[in-house]
């Protein structure tokens, strides 16, 4: 039988698996979903997901090397924000899934 699509190559397919593992995680889902409508600060996710900062920071710089987020600076401040519109598709059919 012949697919329609094409099989990506190995080099696609281990960072597909990459980007997968990031997701992995309930409280990275957590912080994905927070930033879904807004941005936030590393400090601000933090608080609302009830862990350390530097935790909230590793969990953000795992999900930015992956290419799902971006960093906005203002001041002293780093905002984090959702940048690729695969990420709000995912989490759309996970909310459909799980809700």
């Amino acid at each position: 039988m012949v697919s329609q699509f094409t099989l990506p190559n190995d080099r696609l397919l281990g960072q597909a698996a990459e980007c997968l593992r990031a997701l992995a995680h309930p409280m990275r889902l957590k912080i994905l979903f927070l930033l879904e409508s807004n941005r936030w600060t590393v400090g601000e996710l933090a608080k609302e997901c009830s862990i350390r900062s530097h935790v909230a920071s590793e969990h953000l710089r795992l999900m930015q090397r992956c290419g799902m987020l971006s960093v906005e600076k203002e001041g002293q401040k780093t905002y984090y924000q959702i940048c690729e519109s695969q990420v709000h598709a995912i989490l759309a059919c996970m909310r459909e899934k799980f809700s």
